[in-house]
């Protein structure tokens, strides 16, 4: 098929890379000509494990082109996708500005049967407005599809190729067949396409993503909770997990979920309940965790020294997750700016993230080359982001390194145990009954 990927961020660029990984022919477009010119000479403006690889051979094998130009990436293309930002108001509801401007440019453009799938997280409707849009500046016809995606930052090239589902809200079998060809190549090991209305399938996405943000915020309330009556949140967490109904996955304590998906569709999930008369009280409380939990290690830290002013702080990890440098709504922001709002100094390592780190705090932190520079002469070592590499560090190392052998463990990856015959001061999140 021949396809346009209106948006080259994480969703577009992901997308239209993997789709031609298939044999597709893919135009990406963007505004920005910097990225566009960077891209064509198969470099990528983020950072996702996998993708740089993808998109350098699917551009010299021309599979995968690069364009400002949407009139150009949509004349006479078999699928069209909208894959650009939709950022939170004031009230949190989704900005949808850039989606039917993108839509309006789609249907200026093409030329013969097209379906438009929105890509993008969006509110319930956007796709009967995506349709008003298109039918107002085209007598071409066209269907409207709502395909919300699933991708997790530092997995998104597996996730896209072997995917856990495949959610598709169409309106005509027309459009239906289209896309069941389309993504064919994904689902021969039985994954299914779920095929249905496209409200639902606009609904599913933030519900989704709203589920695995409820499942953190109310292991953080139990982790909580451990500290004051004595007990172990990692004993807990086997135990509620190994009961079927409930699992593992998203119920690992920790200092709060940040990024572009959660934090974004929880708000604008309750603002679609407020304007249909319900309050979503539950995910109020979510939100409300979340913002504390990004606080607990600096109150941990005050509780522990009094006074911060004066002390180095060193940081581990400051992307909100790891394998990606994306710190949008991180923790570690929150954390960093209270030690500095507080008088201490900080110096920072992170693998990847330190260009868009030194964006939001330019010269107010120090930024050092490898994680035991930054804990040189540190009075206390923060652990805010799991990444591999901050596992299994030399702790004999990183105590002859540290002025004062203090650890406080964001993410419960050390064993308190251990580090704390080694003579380090250890404090995780929820761990009372080992601490």
């Amino acid at each position: 098929m021949k396809i346009a990927v209106i948006g080259t961020g994480y969703v577009g660029l992901v997308t239209g890379t993997c789709l031609a990984e298939t044999g597709h022919r893919v135009t990406c477009v963007d505004l920005d000509e910097r990225k566009i010119a960077k891209l064509r000479g198969g470099g990528i403006p983020i950072y996702e494990p996998g993708l740089e690889e993808l998109v350098k051979r699917n551009v010299r094998d021309g599979r995968l082109d690069f364009t400002t130009s949407t009139a150009e990436a949509a004349r006479d293309v078999d699928v069209a996708f909208i894959a650009v930002g939709t950022p939170p108001g004031e009230t949190g509801e989704a900005d949808l500005s850039y989606v039917l401007a993108a839509a309006e440019q789609i249907g200026r453009a093409i030329g013969r049967y097209t379906v438009i799938v929105n890509k993008s997280t969006v509110p319930v409707g956007s796709a009967d407005r995506v349709a008003d849009v298109v039918a107002k500046v085209t007598k071409i016809p066209f269907d409207v599809v709502s395909n919300p995606e699933f991708l997790k930052e530092g997995a998104a090239i597996d996730d896209f190729m072997r995917p856990d589902r495949i959610v598709v809200g169409v309106n005509s079998e027309r459009a239906k067949g289209v896309m069941a060809e389309l993504y064919a190549p994904f689902v021969r090991t039985e994954q299914p396409i779920l095929f249905m209305d496209r409200r639902s399938s606009e609904l599913t996405k933030y519900a989704a993503n709203a589920m695995l943000a409820t499942r953190i915020s109310f292991m953080n309330d139990v982790a909580a909770l451990c500290e004051r009556v004595g007990a172990d949140v990692d004993h807990v967490r086997r135990g509620m997990g190994s009961d079927k109904r409930i699992g593992y996955p998203f119920l690992f304590p920790g200092v709060g979920f940040g990024g572009s998906c959660f934090p974004k569709d929880v708000r604008a999930l309750m603002t679609m309940a407020r304007a249909v008369g319900l309050d979503f009280d539950l995910l109020r409380s979510v939100e409300r965790v979340n913002e504390r939990q990004k606080r607990t290690l600096l109150e941990k830290a005050q509780k522990h020294f009094g006074s911060l002013q004066g002390l180095t702080f060193a940081v581990w990890g400051l992307a909100f997750k790891p394998k990606t440098d994306d710190m949008r709504e991180a923790p570690a922001i929150t954390i960093i700016e209270g030690l500095l709002g507080n008088g201490a100094k900080v110096r920072v390592h992170d693998p990847v993230a330190h260009e868009v780190a030194a964006a939001i705090f330019g010269t107010r932190v120090e930024f050092s080359p490898d994680p035991y520079a930054a804990a040189a002469g540190a009075d206390a070592l923060v652990l805010v982001t799991e990444w591999n590499e901050f596992r299994q560090p030399d702790f004999d190392r990183l105590k002859k390194a540290m002025k004062q052998p203090v650890l406080f463990d964001g993410r419960n990856v050390w064993d308190p145990r251990k580090v704390r015959e080694m003579g380090f001061t250890y404090q995780g999140i929820g761990r009372a009954a080992r601490e």
